[in-house]
């Protein structure tokens, strides 16, 4: 599904991501750890192609797609929930899921498109209430789960998921955790999770890779995780 081979990337000259190497597999939940200012968000922003990388190769769903660009990465099934969410401030929470079901590569009918409109209103029922809001207005969970949504509609191969707790109440991540759970089971489509939440992050991934100085450092199954791995490389 996904493979970085070797991937360095700059900020200007400075070396960023080290030789970072590592494979997503179809339906996989991956979890991306780390200290903050390790490179996590960095290697995020290469696999979509708004970094580009300096060296190395970037295959996805069977295509290199090192030097393709970002929205063609999109149509062929990536998607990302970035830091900050990036909801369009102007447009209504409608609007705003609108885009996301524009960027699907197929053609889809009049009721694929309810289908997967009343999909994104189940797993985040809140958003039905606010379907007229501008997205400037919203709370933070309520942002969340519009970008998340937005991501959905898109009909993914691959969800990039950056921080998706980050700020967020209590009862709104216990809500993406039971949607990430569901579609862990389904293995409809692979994850790939940053998160600095230890035990959020252990509960959903089957697969860590724990990152330091742009580096990655040691890689496995999550329930190999140990209280040694996270004093060196865990505390943020």
């Amino acid at each position: 599904m996904l493979e970085l081979k070797q991937i360095n990337a700059y900020y200007g000259e400075s070396h960023i991501l080290r030789d970072v190497t590592f494979t997503v597999s179809d339906g996989e939940v991956v979890c991306l750890m780390g200290r903050n200012g390790v490179g996590k968000t960095t290697t995020l922003k290469v696999i979509t192609g708004l970094l580009p990388a300096r060296s190395g190769d970037l295959v996805f769903d069977g295509e290199n797609v090192t030097k393709v660009s970002t929205d063609r990465r999109a149509r062929r099934g990536l998607a990302i929930v970035p830091q900050g969410r990036e909801v369009i401030p102007h447009l209504t929470v409608r609007e705003n899921l609108q885009l996301g079901f524009w960027a699907r590569s197929d053609s889809p009918s009049a009721a694929v498109e309810k289908a997967a409109f009343d999909e994104v209103y189940h797993l985040f029922p809140k958003l039905t209430q606010i379907l007229h809001r501008p997205g400037g207005v919203l709370s933070g969970g309520e942002q969340q789960q519009l970008a998340i949504g937005r991501a959905l509609l898109s009909n993914p191969k691959l969800l990039l998921l950056d921080e998706p707790t980050e700020g967020i109440q209590p009862s709104i991540v216990d809500q993406i955790e039971d949607v990430i759970l569901g579609f862990k089971k389904s293995r409809r489509f692979a994850i790939l999770l940053v998160e600095q939440g230890l035990h959020f992050a252990a509960r959903l991934a089957e697969k860590y890779i724990v990152m330091a100085k742009g580096a990655v450092v040691v890689a496995g199954k999550s329930d190999e995780l140990s209280a040694e791995m996270v004093r060196q490389h865990l505390t943020v």
